[in-house]
């Protein structure tokens, strides 16, 4: 079932946020960084919801990468000069429906200017609840599977 939400997440600031995350980040940034690349994709594939991965960059250029090869599973690094923040607003203000779309951060001012723009704004924690419930979800059919598989088996060589 495809959901026709578009998750935008600052990174950076849910890095700081989730104190997992913020421990490792100092410690190495990238893998903090590729962590939560990982708990967004289970979002991604086990609801449907496209997601955008949002890092303030250094570089001279916009760089997006989609891993797997899914446009609808991106990780943008902003161009020096150019904040997540920026990149959000802008994608939501040229959005053909800013209500479909929801920005993770927990950066109030940011929060509120997308609300504005017509997104709902979900906090770190409205974030990570929403993650659990799907990994839940996600374990929880799993295990069904596990236990159709052995009943399946049950008596074969």
């Amino acid at each position: 079932m495809a959901d026709k939400r578009h998750l935008l997440v600052d990174g950076s600031n849910i890095v700081r946020d989730w104190p997992e995350l913020r421990e490792l980040h100092r410690r190495d940034r990238a893998a903090a960084h590729a962590q939560l690349e990982g708990v967004l994709a289970w979002l991604h594939d086990h609801e449907g919801v496209r997601v955008t991965l949002v890092f303030d960059g250094s570089g001279s250029d916009l760089d997006v990468r989609c891993p797997g090869g899914q446009r609808t599973f991106a990780v943008v690094r902003t161009p020096s000069g150019t904040t997540a923040d920026d990149f959000i607003e802008g994608w939501i203000g040229r959005a053909s429906a800013p209500a479909a779309c929801v920005v993770a951060t927990g950066d109030v001012a940011e929060g509120r200017t997308v609300v504005g723009l017509g997104a709902e704004w979900i906090s770190p924690d409205e974030l990570a609840s929403w993650v659990k419930r799907a990994t839940t979800s996600l374990d929880a059919g799993l295990a069904q599977r596990r236990r159709e598989n052995a009943r399946s088996w049950a008596g074969r060589p």
